[in-house]
């Protein structure tokens, strides 16, 4: 056995001796889309996770290491799952992008629009739209919201 082979060797006996274990894999990229939630299976002995930015994508735990994502906002954040002594199990990183199916944008100037055409063309709530019509389009639907849950129409 060469000298290089025989360190090699020894340097990964004492890794093992020590009880040390070799960091996990590189963090895993998934896709999410704005306001969706997308499914992730994780070990079955994870107890709980970390999310980096909650404001970017937010998670819920459920039994037998069912993760379920949902995209908050744009950008990229992280998620790491830990088993019951804090060891890492698993690490995900979630880049949150904004749907492309069925939407059209529409510019007027530099101001933003996005309508759903799903068949029909809507209002949409977009992150990025121009404030006007983002506030339109959320005091609509938050009215509209109320007068479905029986709180009759909001006050002007």
């Amino acid at each position: 056995m060469t000298k290089f082979a025989l360190r090699y060797v020894l340097a990964i006996a004492c890794f093992l001796a020590l009880g040390m274990t070799p960091r996990p894999l590189a963090a895993e990229t998934v896709s999410v889309i704005l306001d969706q939630a997308k499914i992730l299976r994780l070990p079955e002995r994870v107890a709980s996770i970390v999310i980096g930015n909650p404001a970017v994508a937010d998670g819920t735990l459920q039994t037998g290491g069912l993760l379920v994502v949902t995209g908050k906002s744009y950008g990229t954040t992280n998620i790491i799952a830990l088993d019951a002594r804090g060891a890492v199990l698993a690490e995900h990183t979630f880049k949150v992008a904004a749907p492309r199916d069925g939407t059209v944008t529409v510019f007027r100037g530099v101001a933003r629009e996005t309508w759903s055409c799903a068949p029909r063309c809507e209002r949409s709530v977009v992150l990025g739209d121009a404030p006007e019509y983002f506030d339109a389009a959320i005091n609509q639907s938050g009215t509209r919201n109320g007068l479905a849950s029986g709180q009759g129409p909001a006050a002007k």
